[in-house]
């Protein structure tokens, strides 16, 4: 009888084993791949931070569902990700598991995520320069504008142990989407699959490293027209609020999706597959029966007292 339930989509231990091999491919994908689709899925979750800015920026809405609405046009981003297809660092923290397994090293870890990182910024501040030269920000009345700045200056006066934790809380988030979306055999099982986990994070305010890297240099170019509302003090828009934001966001960020979904699954499923594996080769009659032929030659071949 199956562990499982009999449905149209793969178990858990299905997609842990997929989570693996796909960590395996990620580590040894070439290096201009490797960069071109980080470069693309930064631009890609630029485009989903824009939609949810369009949203954000109308001022009639009631809180949570600005807040609900938002997250799910967010929710375009991961979606271009993992449907047209991108290399992600938040959703490649998930690699975690195949170098749990030893299926992948360090390095080769390390590699692709400090590739796909500096790629994903590259893409995402590269989009906000394009948003930018667009004046795509001047639209109803510079009031996408003004919501850029105010998101934009709320990130970067987060306290350190505060956007940590937005980022633990966002990437595990954003881990489980991925686990999810790899359970699906179809587009529509993928998008529906992305749509709840994120906008979830979204609606309630985490922090998600590489859509800071669209938000906070789009606001600081705003900021350097002068568009800055005379209702919001800025000063922590700047360089030093961007490094200081990136930081502690990227750590949480790392801690949520390497320790509490990857390294969590790993020891439920594939660390449980091994440990069985292991027994049922020990009670194995034929390894048995060799054991005891062993045991017996060297009985017969142990000289007499």
């Amino acid at each position: 009888m199956s562990e499982y339930p009999d449905f149209d989509a793969y178990s858990p231990a299905q997609i842990a084993e997929r989570v693996e091999k796909a960590g395996v491919a990620k580590a040894r994908m070439p290096l201009l791949q490797t960069l071109m689709m980080g470069v693309m899925a930064g631009a890609f979750i630029g485009l989903g931070a824009l939609y949810f800015t369009i949203v954000a920026s109308d001022s009639t809405l009631p809180f949570a569902v600005s807040r609900v609405l938002g997250g799910i046009a967010f929710s375009l981003g991961l979606i271009l990700v993992v449907v047209a297809g991108a290399e992600l660092f938040t959703g490649n923290n998930l690699m975690v598991m195949a170098w749990a397994d030893g299926r992948i090293g360090t390095t080769e870890l390390l590699r692709n995520w400090v590739l796909v990182y500096c790629a994903n910024a590259a893409g995402a501040a590269g989009l906000a320069l394009l948003v930018y030269l667009s004046h795509h920000a001047d639209l109803n009345q510079h009031a996408i504008a003004n919501a850029y700045i105010r998101i934009a200056v709320a990130k970067t006066a987060l306290p350190f142990a505060e956007a940590f934790f937005k980022g633990v809380l966002c990437n595990a988030l954003v881990c489980l989407a991925v686990w999810l979306a790899l359970a699906g055999h179809s587009v529509t099982d993928k998008i529906l699959a992305i749509v709840f986990p994120v906008s979830a994070f979204v609606a309630a305010g985490f922090e998600h490293s590489i859509a800071n890297m669209y938000f906070i240099p789009l606001g600081m170019l705003l900021k350097s027209d002068g568009v800055v509302p005379a209702t919001i003090d800025a000063p922590t828009l700047n360089w030093q609020g961007f490094a200081a934001n990136l930081l502690p966001v990227t750590l949480g960020n790392i801690v949520g999706g390497s320790v509490m979904v990857a390294l969590v699954y790993y020891v439920i499923y594939r660390q449980r597959e091994k440990i069985s594996a292991r027994r049922r080769v020990s009670r194995s009659p034929l390894l048995r029966s060799n054991h005891r032929l062993r045991g017996a030659d060297s009985r017969s071949a142990a000289p007499a007292a």
